[in-house]
């Protein structure tokens, strides 16, 4: 089992447009593409994948993200139950459906959940990582929910299924009513500032390969050591590629700590940027039993190491 494998990469893309409230669209990607993406994947994580030869559709096939569409490998993401204005408090919900389209009720735990919810606003802003409760009876899923701004938000629904421990990444897209104010695009940012924490990352994402990034956590000048288990690791870092949004989910390098374990000022992550372009990276850490989130800005290069950013990207994802 390679890195990316073991670390739990995911993957997630072109989202749906709401219609009045809610609606559906097709995805860009077509569904035999992410499937045959997802089936090397799981083979990679078994230690089953052939050798094959460098053909143009194994090209295609290996640099598209999983999961790039609302459905995948027979589940689907419903519609999208959520509040649709600013600052109106309610609550988000949904299901997962299976392939009969009977609400899916069995789920394995994946980094301590069974499911993970991501929503972010479609310039990189406004990042959410949350853990919504699972209605056994209607296999529905849901958390409170308030909107801070408007926009679109793309939402993310990212578990492991019980019965065939599929790793699968469902989206859809949720339009908010209310005043938007838009990330403006700054290129590359290696450094955040988060709750008085300052938080760096370093190293360099190369695309089609498995790239080591070291993040370090200081506060007022001094090394924080700290930081404590977050979802089964002493760090937890998502990667959304600026343009399409696709969705990279890793965790820290390193055996799993035990509870009370603390470590620092130093996390290195493995992760495996699928082509070359900007990405929006969000890390959340644990101090002191609260979590933050310090958000970056990384170009992904290509093998020969020039960069495949370009001013397009930056403008698509206005961050």
């Amino acid at each position: 089992m390679n890195a990316g494998a073991r670390l739990g990469l995911y993957a997630a893309g072109v989202a749906v447009a709401f219609a009045g409230a809610f609606g559906v669209a097709s995805a860009a990607v077509p569904q035999s593409v992410v499937d045959d993406w997802n089936a090397r994947a799981a083979a990679e994580d078994h230690g089953t994948t052939e050798e094959h030869g460098s053909t143009e559709e194994d090209t295609m096939t290996q640099a598209v993200p999983a999961g790039l569409s609302l459905s995948s490998g027979g589940y689907e993401l419903s519609p999208v139950t959520a509040p649709v204005t600013v600052g109106e408090s309610g609550e988000l919900s949904f299901q997962i459906l299976d392939a009969d389209g009977e609400p899916l009720r069995d789920f394995t735990a994946s980094h301590e959940k069974d499911l993970h919810l991501i929503a972010v606003r479609s310039d990189g802003a406004l990042f959410e990582h949350v853990h919504p409760e699972l209605d056994h009876e209607t296999g529905t899923w849901s958390t409170p929910w308030q909107w801070q701004e408007g926009g679109s938000y793309r939402v993310y629904a990212d578990f492991v299924t019980g019965a065939d421990d599929a790793k699968v990444t469902l989206t859809r897209t949720v339009e908010v009513h209310g005043e938007y104010k838009p990330m403006h695009s700054m290129g590359e940012q290696t450094t955040d500032e988060v709750d008085g924490f300052d938080v760096s990352i370093d190293g360099q994402l190369v695309a089609g390969a498995t790239s080591d990034l070291t993040i370090t956590v200081t506060r007022d000048g001094q090394p924080v050591t700290e930081l404590e288990p977050y979802l089964g690791a002493f760090g937890h870092l998502v990667a959304l590629r600026s343009g399409d949004l696709a969705y990279l989910h890793v965790h820290a390098m390193g055996e799993d700590p035990e509870p009370g374990d603390t470590t620092g000022p130093e996390v290195m992550f493995a992760a495996e940027a699928p082509t070359a372009g900007q990405y929006l990276l969000y890390l959340d850490f644990q101090v002191d039993g609260q979590v933050h989130t310090a958000q970056f800005t990384l170009d992904a290069v290509h093998g020969d190491g020039t960069s495949g950013a370009t001013h397009d990207d930056a403008e698509s994802s206005d961050h």
